[in-house]
């Protein structure tokens, strides 16, 4: 492993060592874990480091922390913490630790342990291998679980038979390794999950659990395959029992997919859009907003979050008629799309397949966003008017102005606005 160890990135490389210099001043055995040292295996890219250490965790973090002067988020309950440091990486560290399970799908009871126990409780064999980067045993790579022979076979594998039962999010998990790696499932793994999935496991698991393993595969570069996959294994109902994904939908997260990658390479510039949300209102597409809402507040989405699921859902036939008249004017498209988030805005580009309402998406986020005046208060503090509403009225003239291409320079605001006051 010592190789693998030595082609990662120089600062990465000095992060590690830095770790094994913190872990020997506090005499405690220290290992990289879990994601970064399967990708690491995989030779893909992963930058966050996964660090256990035996012995009081938080302690080794508030040191390693400090000798980086970076920010600390520490769960002493748990006794993990995280330390962010500049580009928003991250270096996730836990005392080694234990776990019981009181019931199915129940939060698990941690408490200390070693090394192996740490391990057995991860949910696939190939997140379940470590290697040493303490002094004396640098590099060396502890796999009790041969996880290194189903990363060679490409198997995805549970360490125990109560995996899915314990915890049935690893039905989701799994699906996402499977289709992230190009992997499958093996044959006892794969009974398993399906019993866990015919007893309705996922039915019982904490709904904020549910979304937040759902966001994670929409969050994936190739979402559709995955979800896919979980409708072929396990169907929506978790979520909600009027989802059922068809032809419609699949044509949907397409196009979807398409509208994404158009803005993601013409407008890398703006801000990032959250594409999981757009995978997961084709979902939702076909349910009224009632049972939106319910969705929403059962999975805890944040207000922004439900408040672009509700948008969209309110795009309406008169809207969408508005939208494709050729001769509207920049204004217009402007006041139709503006106060609607990209997200929306590309959903609607997705979804309704009318050349000129394509053109007018086009034309907005080419031309019509972002588009400022000049103009500001102090110029019509100047002119003589107190600030109040009427600034806004104003504004909004001369905005509509510009975006029809009646005024383009300063002085031709000014201009217009002498006009609208005469009136």
């Amino acid at each position: 492993m010592k190789d693998y160890l030595n082609n990662l990135p120089t600062e990465i490389k000095d992060l590690i060592h830095l770790a094994a210099d913190v872990a020997c001043a506090n005499n405690m055995p220290i290992y990289l874990v879990g994601g970064f040292v399967r990708d690491l295996m995989l030779r893909v890219k992963n930058l966050d480091l996964d660090i256990v250490v035996e012995g009081d965790g938080i302690k080794f973090a508030e040191d390693f922390a400090h000798a980086k002067k970076a920010k600390l988020i520490s769960h002493k309950r748990f006794g993990t913490a995280t330390v962010i440091l500049e580009h928003h990486q991250k270096i996730d560290i836990a005392s080694a630790r234990k776990e019981f399970y009181p019931s199915p799908a129940h939060l698990p009871v941690v408490s200390n342990g070693r090394l192996k126990d740490d391990l057995f409780r991860r949910d696939f064999t190939i997140n379940a291998m470590a290697v040493s980067i303490g002094k004396e045993n640098f590099g060396k790579l502890i796999d009790l679980f041969d996880g290194r022979r189903d990363l060679d076979n490409k198997n995805i594998r549970v360490l125990h038979d109560l995996s899915f039962i314990d915890d049935p999010t690893r039905i989701l998990r799994a699906i996402r390794f499977e289709k992230r790696y190009g992997f499958r499932v093996e044959s006892k793994t794969l009974k398993l999950l399906k019993s866990a999935v015919k007893n309705r496991m996922l039915n019982i698991v904490q709904p904020q659990r549910l979304r937040d393993e759902l966001i994670l595969i929409l969050r994936e570069d190739h979402p559709i395959i995955q979800i896919r996959r979980i409708q072929e294994l396990t169907g929506f109902s978790f979520i909600n029992p009027s989802i059922s994904i068809s032809k419609k939908t699949y044509s949907l997260l397409k196009c979807i997919e398409k509208q994404v990658n158009w803005f993601k390479k013409t407008y890398s510039e703006k801000r990032k859009i959250d594409t999981w949300l757009m995978y997961f209102f084709a979902l939702i597409d076909h349910l009224n907003i009632s049972e939106i809402k319910t969705i929403c507040k059962r999975y805890a989405f944040s207000k922004g979050e439900e408040k672009r699921m509700l948008n969209f859902k309110k795009i309406n036939r008169r809207f969408i008629l508005g939208l494709s008249r050729e001769k509207i004017k920049p204004a217009n498209i402007f006041s139709l799309l503006e106060p609607l988030s990209y997200e929306v805005i590309l959903m609607i580009k997705a979804k309704y397949k009318d050349q000129v309402i394509q053109k007018h998406i086009e034309d907005f986020f080419e031309i019509y966003n972002g588009m400022r005046i000049y103009i500001g208060g102090d110029d019509l503090h100047r002119l003589g008017f107190a600030p109040g509403p009427f600034y806004k009225k104003i504004f909004t003239r001369v905005l509509n102005a510009k975006l029809n291409g009646k005024v383009k320079t300063k002085e031709e605001e000014l201009s217009l606005i002498k006009k609208l006051l005469k009136t």
